[in-house]
């Protein structure tokens, strides 16, 4: 395919995805259908399918129109190149610009910049303060590629190194003392030993700090209670030395969790019903969120979420938290973690809970902003007074 060629698909793409399909499944679909194109074309199709839904706002400004057509010319706007030698119609190239694309189109202005609906941008603010555009640009960005150093099999140090030797280049990330963020090479990290031999997991630099800020102790009862794919379940049994317990409310999501842990030399036990096995020296609830700190990853689902979306997680996160108290020994922790950045879905909910169980108190927060040290993160950490 020409450059021209996969702008025109990344168009009809986000055609598709703008009618309300979601982005990854519509990208599997074409992949398979589009015979004709490579791995680089697949590849290429999908960062620019990826970059315009990251820019959606900014890109439909410049562009003139919110279209495929329009986010594409929006973004060759942006970058300062010239769309008439990309819109020619010559070899599966987009049609040729008409008279009124070329008069359309403007500088976008305060929401539409930082590529946040007008209501959310709102939330940011309230959320994170002077810190609320940095955060929002840094979602407009591409996400980097962090690994986790498996402390079961090697430190950093070394896992750098076995990676190096198959052409993978890293370098350590500060968040968090297991994390490596791959600068080169990042296709053949699936295929390495490095990786078959469990030595590095793909796991996101503030992620892993979550799971470095829990209060843990050699031969703790630890549940993971929203485990989703498991990842800081295998980050908790590397800490540990030991057996941890795993429980999601959709089980299919841990359907990969028992290999990845053979990999990695952990010892993890999926419960079905981890009221069985309670009490618990710790439970971490990760509970479902917006995912506002991680939006780099899932672009299009800024753009899905409403008010009465937040209002429905609200309800959910509350249930969580009162159910994972009651797995919780008498003295023991509950740590409760977002992936969002927004108050309404942490500060408030620890608020919220605490004042439904005076017998609880909030011993440390974390919050970690989104940027090249990782994604949007949020961690407070609460113990049970014994009275």
């Amino acid at each position: 395919m020409t450059p021209a060629a996969r702008i025109q698909a990344a168009a009809e793409l986000l055609d598709t995805v703008l009618a309300g399909a979601r982005a990854e499944p519509a990208l599997t679909t074409w992949a398979r259908q589009a015979r004709y194109a490579g791995s680089g074309d697949r590849r290429a199709v999908r960062d620019l399918v990826y970059d315009a839904l990251r820019r959606r706002r900014s890109y439909a400004a410049l562009g003139g129109a919110e279209t495929g057509r329009g986010l594409m010319l929006g973004r060759l706007r942006a970058r300062g190149e010239d769309p008439d030698a990309v819109f020619t119609g010559d070899r599966h190239a987009p049609a040729p610009l008409d008279p009124a694309e070329r008069a359309a189109g403007r500088a976008p202005q305060g929401a539409e910049a930082l590529d946040l609906p007008d209501w959310l941008w709102d939330a940011f603010r309230q959320s994170l303060g002077d810190g609320a555009e940095a955060a929002a640009l840094a979602l407009r960005e591409r996400a980097p590629v962090h690994l986790r150093a498996n402390l079961l099999r090697a430190d950093r140090d070394a896992a750098a190194r076995a990676l190096a030797r198959e052409g993978v280049e890293t370098r350590p990330v500060a968040t968090a003392r297991t994390a490596l963020e791959v600068t080169a090479g990042a296709q053949k990290v699936a295929q390495g030993r490095a990786f078959a031999d469990g030595l590095v997991e793909l796991q996101d630099a503030a992620s892993q700090a979550v799971v470095e800020a829990l209060p843990l102790s050699p031969g703790d009862r630890v549940l993971d209670l929203c485990a989703g794919g498991g990842g800081k379940t295998l980050a908790i049994a590397a800490r540990l030395g030991g057996e941890v317990f795993a429980h999601d409310a959709h089980r299919r999501r841990l359907a990969d969790l028992p290999a990845r842990a053979r990999r990695a030399g952990a010892q993890v036990r999926i419960l079905d019903t981890p009221e069985a096995e309670a009490p618990f020296d710790l439970v971490l609830c990760d509970v479902p969120c917006s995912g506002s700190g991680a939006w780099r990853r899932d672009p299009d689902a800024r753009w899905r979420l409403t008010p009465k979306d937040l209002e429905d997680l609200a309800g959910t996160q509350d249930a969580i938290l009162d159910r994972a108290a009651a797995l919780v020994t008498p003295g023991g922790t509950l740590a409760y973690a977002t992936c969002s950045v927004l108050t309404c879905e942490n500060e408030d909910r620890i608020a919220a809970f605490l004042g439904r169980h005076p017998v609880w108190r909030a011993r440390r927060a974390h919050r970690w902003a989104p940027g090249n040290g990782g994604d949007g993160f949020f961690l407070t950490v609460l113990t049970h007074e014994i009275r």
